[in-house]
């Protein structure tokens, strides 16, 4: 949800920016302190599901980790100040896209915990009922 969260800010910030609500110093220093950690954030997803087995959810992650990484190593992670308005529509898809991503990676463990919770209180029902 943080990871939601985050990108959500980040497109709330450059749609101000492109209706003129803030400048670009602003707007670029907003969505610059939110960047490293949504990308830790991230990354430490990724970890989690290859650390609790979850390899669908793992492999689907791996290639915006790996965009990440590759951004942060670049030093492209940033927006620049100056090139700000040259870049925003880019940037605003590319974030539009993460948002997505986001919002699938949260359904699916929300669907997975629901289904899990099902389980587990229908398998407690069927052994009180026959034990």
């Amino acid at each position: 949800m943080a990871l939601v969260a985050s990108t959500f800010y980040q497109l709330i910030s450059l749609s101000d920016l492109e209706v003129d609500h803030l400048n670009p110093f602003e707007a670029s220093s907003q969505i610059n302190w939110v960047v490293l950690p949504e990308f830790l954030l991230q990354g430490l997803l990724c970890s989690l599901f290859l650390l609790t087995g979850h390899w669908l959810m793992f492999l689907m992650a791996v290639p915006l980790t790996a965009y990440h990484v590759m951004l942060y190593l670049k030093r492209k992670h940033l927006i620049d100040v100056t090139e700000i308005f040259r870049d925003i529509n880019f940037e605003k898809k590319y974030r539009f896209v993460k948002l997505g991503i986001y919002l699938l990676f949260f359904t699916i463990c929300l669907v997975r915990l629901v289904i899990s919770t099902f389980s587990t209180f229908l398998d407690d029902d069927i052994v009180h009922a026959f034990g």
